[in-house]
């Protein structure tokens, strides 16, 4: 039998239909009600992390449904639902009958569609996700934000390393859609009464993404953009777990990076010579990622497994 991950505390809401408005439910029966999280909607299971996230939580004991607009990729361990959540009716029937949704789906940088198709599709795949979860009564949303709205690419960033108060700073139709959607997600928590927890992730790294870091040994400039950082893509996974279990409320958002930088120096001496001047708002020990994982840390107990030091060979 498949071990279920630990019960998440969740005040359940139940619609007092001559208002038209949600109420809590322990308004009614005078406690808070408690429910394991136990099937799992990932979207955007054909992309590099909702793939992985899908499977990671196949194996953590849940019961997990994938979907995407683009087929199931090989290697998938549960059923695959194909749709298209720019279709407020496809969200609400990938998500009914489910107790949380991870959602990953969304067009995942510049320069592939036009700028307007860009925000304009995620957005509105966003705002279904997120109203449908409601409607069906799912108990909790996490969702893939970005660390573009942190300013990228930084030139220079404000301050290191870069944390959460980093924010607003995007620069892309994509980077704005992802800081219109944190706001969505901080309203839509409250109309539900359920968490929202996003996730800034960095630039996302699998197992075949590695070959190319020797590379970026010989000019570490070409990485400043996002101050060296990456995550590796079971990390990801990793946080989404923990987001399912956590004992959280409201809407948050945080940083997800892996614990080092991708370059094989001193972390503050190569931002110092790449950013002269820059503001140290805290300690930076040797090769420390720059973008912050302290809240990661303190809120869901995040620790990073995996390092391109234990994935690269150095002979």
């Amino acid at each position: 039998m498949a071990k279920h991950p630990k019960a998440a505390t969740i005040t359940v809401q139940v619609r007092n239909s001559a208002a038209g408005q949600f109420v809590d439910a322990d308004q009614y029966k005078g406690e808070t009600m408690q429910a394991a999280i136990e099937k799992v909607t990932v979207t955007g299971a054909s992309g590099k992390a909702g793939f992985a996230i899908a499977n990671y939580l196949v194996d953590a004991g849940y019961d997990v449904l994938a979907t995407d607009v683009a087929p199931p990729r090989a290697g998938l361990k549960c059923r695959f639902l194909r749709a298209d959540l720019t279709q407020y009716g496809e969200a609400v029937e990938v998500l009914n009958g489910m107790d949380a949704v991870v959602h990953m789906a969304n067009i995942p940088a510049n320069n592939i569609y036009t700028e307007s198709t860009t925000f304009n599709q995620n957005i509105l795949m966003n705002a279904n996700v997120f109203q449908a979860a409601g409607a069906v009564g799912l108990e909790r949303v996490v969702w893939a934000s970005s660390e573009t709205t942190l300013g990228l690419p930084f030139d220079p960033p404000l301050y290191a390393p870069v944390d959460e108060d980093h924010y607003p700073h995007p620069t892309s139709t994509y980077a704005l859609s992802k800081v219109v959607t944190e706001e969505m997600a901080r309203h839509h928590s409250k109309w539900w009464n359920i968490p929202f927890i996003g996730f800034r992730f960095t630039n996302i790294f699998a197992q075949e993404d590695y070959a190319r870091v020797p590379g970026y040994q010989d000019d570490p400039s070409d990485r400043s953009w996002n101050l060296f950082g990456y995550v590796d893509v079971r990390d990801c996974a990793l946080a989404c777990d923990l987001a399912l279990k956590a004992d959280v409320t409201g809407a948050d958002t945080m940083i997800i990076a892996a614990a080092d930088t991708i370059i094989d120096r001193p972390s503050r001496e190569l931002a110092e010579e790449i950013f002269p001047g820059l503001e140290f708002r805290s300690e930076v020990e040797g090769t420390d990622t720059l973008l912050s994982i302290e809240k990661a840390r303190r809120v869901l107990n995040y620790q990073p497994q995996y390092s391109w030091r234990e994935m690269v060979s150095h002979d």
